[in-house]
């Protein structure tokens, strides 16, 4: 450190020295970090185009390459419930010229079959972007007028009321089998291959009650269509205030999300990991960037580095624990 306790007179021409000097490191520094990041940058999305995770990574990347002259690559690479994409980022070069948007299926695919990487030391984790809450939902004209009459009805016929969602083996149907034993309500699992599909089902009465993604029932249910009986987020969503939580109705620590969020091959560099983490942190801060999100059903949550390397662990630990108590197979 720079001692300024000499004679002051002495100061003049060093002070100008010091001074251009310390200005001429500190706007060196941010392009020699910015220098550790590739020019163009492949994100891999391992689910098809038009998706849900295919906008996060838009939208982020295109805010990023805006104000920091990076080009952006999307590249959609379905398959294997996104076991795919996710090897094939693992094996790619550390660099930060390929990351990777991921979901839950990354920590639960390792759990229920062999892959070719380990989610918690193959990926060095940036930030989880975005999250989507759940809603259990019923026709309109469903007796089942409550959260209450459900669970009632479910336990006073056991193995007769239907329950559908996304599955099996994906985060909704996990997020189920945890409903089903707090709760004690002996349900029938109806698989489907997408919210869509079970919504349409409980819209058509083949099946009593689903389980679906805000941005999938929110137009549904502010038309009345659908009956929202509960939401699975931790505290009530802004738009649909009148629906309660799960938790809320009796069962505390109960709360289910679907979520997204972006890393890079485990021993990317140090330097090129924080600056990316800063350039995601301060896009998923934008204003317009959570616009975007928001009028897609995407809720922007910003939540990096160790704390999404936590998040990751908890998760896995939670996915692997549901799986084995609920003795889920794989698809």
């Amino acid at each position: 450190m720079i001692s300024f306790r000499r004679d002051f007179r002495i100061l003049g021409r060093a002070t100008g020295l010091c001074v251009a000097t310390a200005v001429a490191l500190g706007a060196m520094a941010p392009r020699a970090a910015q220098a550790q990041v590739p020019k163009t940058i492949r994100i891999v999305v391992p689910f098809p185009a038009g998706g849900p995770t295919d906008t996060t990574a838009r939208v982020i990347s295109e805010q990023i390459g805006k104000l920091h002259g990076i080009s952006f690559v999307v590249e959609n690479r379905p398959g294997g419930g996104s076991a795919i994409a996710s090897e094939a980022v693992a094996r790619a070069t550390p660099d930060g010229g390929t990351l990777l948007i991921v979901a839950g299926a990354l920590l639960i695919n390792p759990i229920l079959k062999k892959v070719n990487y380990d989610p918690l030391t193959s990926f060095e984790p940036i930030c989880k972007m975005v999250r989507v809450p759940h809603f259990i939902v019923v026709n309109r004209d469903s007796p089942l007028k409550s959260f209450g009459e459900f669970i009632a009805a479910a336990k006073a016929k056991p193995g007769e009321l239907t329950f559908a969602t996304v599955g099996p083996a994906t985060g909704p149907h996990i997020a189920f089998e945890v409903l089903k034993r707090r709760t004690g309500a002996d349900l029938r699992f109806v698989p489907y291959p997408g919210t869509t599909p079970s919504i349409n089902a409980v819209l058509g009465g083949h099946v009593a009650v689903a389980m679906g993604d805000f941005r999938d029932v929110i137009g549904q249910l502010q038309s009345g269509t659908l009956r929202g009986l509960a939401t699975t987020a931790p505290k009530r969503i802004e738009q649909l205030p009148d629906i309660p939580t799960v938790a809320e109705l009796g069962y505390p620590g109960y709360e289910a999300e679907s979520w997204f969020g972006l890393v890079a091959p485990a021993g990317t560099p140090k330097d090129t990991m924080s600056q990316l983490t800063a350039w995601v942190s301060a896009a998923m801060q934008d204003a317009e960037v959570r616009t975007k999100l928001a009028n897609t059903g995407l809720f922007p949550t910003g939540v990096c580095g160790a704390d999404f390397t936590a998040h990751l662990k908890q998760q896995y630990e939670e996915f692997g624990r549901a799986i084995r108590e609920a003795n889920i197979q794989a698809n």
